[in-house]
């Protein structure tokens, strides 16, 4: 793995830096941070994997071993990452519609950013 150069904030992380599995294998890009930065909260990642495996895979929080300013390291492999539904709901709910697991509504915000709705 090349240096990834110091740690950094998921606020500070851009867009085309490189994403390693924890094998230390690049498995893609990140394409997007999904975060409310108004109550510090950090969701995951958008992991673009079209340029070496095609497609798009989300990478919650938890699964983030460590953002560099030269790259991500994840704690899992890159099947272990999350595809965003297919059949997303046509309305999106609020949290008082719905009481909602935490990694669903990540996975529901991640397709949503994808499909162009967020």
């Amino acid at each position: 793995m090349p240096d990834l150069g110091p740690p950094t904030s998921y606020l500070a992380l851009e867009r085309g830096v490189p994403v390693y599995d924890a094998a230390g294998e690049r498995i893609g890009e990140v394409d997007h941070v999904l975060a409310d930065p108004s109550v510090d909260v950090f969701d995951g990642l958008i992991v673009d994997t079209r340029p070496l495996l095609g497609g798009h895979r989300f990478a919650d929080a938890d699964q983030i071993e460590a953002l560099h300013e030269r790259g991500v390291v994840l704690r899992v492999g890159r099947d272990d990452l999350h595809e965003p539904s297919a059949n997303p709901p046509a309305v999106r709910a609020t949290p008082d519609d719905v009481d909602e697991p935490g990694l669903a509504e990540r996975l529901r915000r991640a397709w949503d950013w994808i499909s162009g709705r967020y």
